[in-house]
């Protein structure tokens, strides 16, 4: 006989398993595709836009050139990039295509920027990413100084110039990041002055109307131990007509010479015995509409200083020029008969850079890199990297001074 306490607990057990019976119909029974609506115990399907900011997170020494994003599989919706820290923005623009953004100005040395980006992918579903990176400091990176500047017109003497503002020990690695060339087919070759300074020239004067490109791809080159370049960019300019103007001393004269015909020959004054003018091709290098003359920048002491000197166009570093001169002693020969210069070419002139005159003429006709020949000096030959004066070396030296 079955006591009261055994029937309870058998009612129970059966109860107990109609139930789970029941559960499992339910579920057995279900839509089956309950978990892919959205509805059920699945996750919703993610994006599928891959978002790339060419700067990870975290990251230091970062290009100030080559920061960007892309997507793929998607478009981008929005790109905030700001300063770190200061909150300030960086102005820049999504691509037309949506697929990538970059800033409208090259980031600065040394500065923490932080960027945040979302994009959607083509069902509209977000995906979003972000990074803060820091870029290259000015202590682990170098920048080339160059002239000619882009879009310039110069004389066919001008050379390609770089200085650097740190040594360069891996010269092949630099040098093979900067190509040269021009539309002449002229074959252009480096040479290196030192550490720090790499010109460019083909074995003759550059054909006149030629365009000269110079690609720029240093970014990322490891110039020295533990410093890198930051710059990429392409620069051009042309070559004017060809201008070489030859003084000789013997005569006191400047002959100048356009695309094979005198223009004009003018009287000067060079170097006097005691203080004479170089021998040898000179480019000018920059000019001056009126410029201030102080002897003792360069090693003459007080024996002059000029504040309003005309028409100036300077011809080496050390401070050779061809300028205008009003100040010409009246009781010495007139231009043309002797040297009285402290080592400089001096043309007839006026005080204030008016009038109708030789230096000013010449000024006028002439451009940056045209070439300006001495000879019959009693004093040697310009070094070939005192100014932008290579033209002084033998082609195979020249060649020879090529890192590449």
């Amino acid at each position: 006989m079955t006591t009261p306490d055994i029937a309870a607990r058998r009612a129970l057990v059966a109860c107990a398993a109609l139930m789970v019976g029941a559960l499992t119909l339910t579920a057995c029974g279900g839509d089956a595709d309950a978990g892919n609506d959205g509805k059920g115990g699945d996750s919703p399907k993610t994006s599928t836009a891959k978002i790339a900011i060419s700067a990870k997170d975290g990251s230091t020494g970062a290009s100030i050139n080559a920061t960007g994003v892309k997507v793929s599989d998607g478009k981008l919706t929005e790109v905030k990039m700001t300063v770190a820290g200061s909150g300030q923005a960086v102005p820049g623009a999504i691509s037309a295509d949506g697929r990538t953004w970059k800033p409208e100005q090259r980031l600065e040395r040394g500065t923490k920027y932080e960027i945040n980006v979302t994009a959607k992918d083509p069902e509209g579903r977000t995906a979003a990413a972000n990074s803060i990176f820091t870029t290259v400091s000015s202590a682990n990176s170098f920048i080339g100084t160059y002239t000619p500047d882009n879009g310039a017109t110069v004389g066919v003497g001008m050379p390609v110039s770089f200085t650097f503002d740190k040594s360069i020990t891996d010269k092949k690695a630099v040098q093979s990041h900067i190509t040269v060339n021009t539309s002449s087919g002229q074959q252009v070759a480096g040479h290196w002055f030192g550490d720090r300074r790499l010109d460019f020239r083909p074995q003759e004067y550059w054909k006149a109307g030629s365009k000269v490109t110079m690609n720029i791809d240093l970014d990322g080159v490891q110039g020295a131990r533990g410093v890198y370049g930051v710059q990429k960019k392409t620069v051009s300019f042309t070559v004017g007509r060809s201008q070489v103007s030859t003084v000789d001393v013997n005569t006191q004269t400047m002959t100048v010479v356009r695309d094979g015909q005198t223009l004009k020959s003018v009287p000067i004054s060079a170097g006097s015995p005691e203080h004479t003018t170089y021998n040898g091709q000179m480019v000018i290098s920059e000019k001056f509409t009126q410029t201030r003359m102080n002897g003792s920048t360069v090693g003459f002491g007080g024996e002059y200083d000029i504040p309003d000197v005309p028409h100036a166009m300077r011809l080496t570093t050390s401070g050779t020029f061809i300028h205008g001169n009003y100040w010409y002693n009246k009781g010495n020969p007139p231009f043309g008969r002797t040297g009285t210069s402290h080592g400089c070419v001096g043309l007839a002139d006026v005080q204030g850079a008016q009038g109708d005159t030789s230096a000013k003429w010449f000024y006028d006709n002439s451009l940056i890199g045209d070439v300006v020949i001495v000879k019959n000096s009693p004093d040697t030959t310009v070094a070939p990297d005192n100014g932008l004066n290579g033209w002084n070396m033998p082609w195979s030296t020249w060649t020879a001074g090529s890192a590449v």
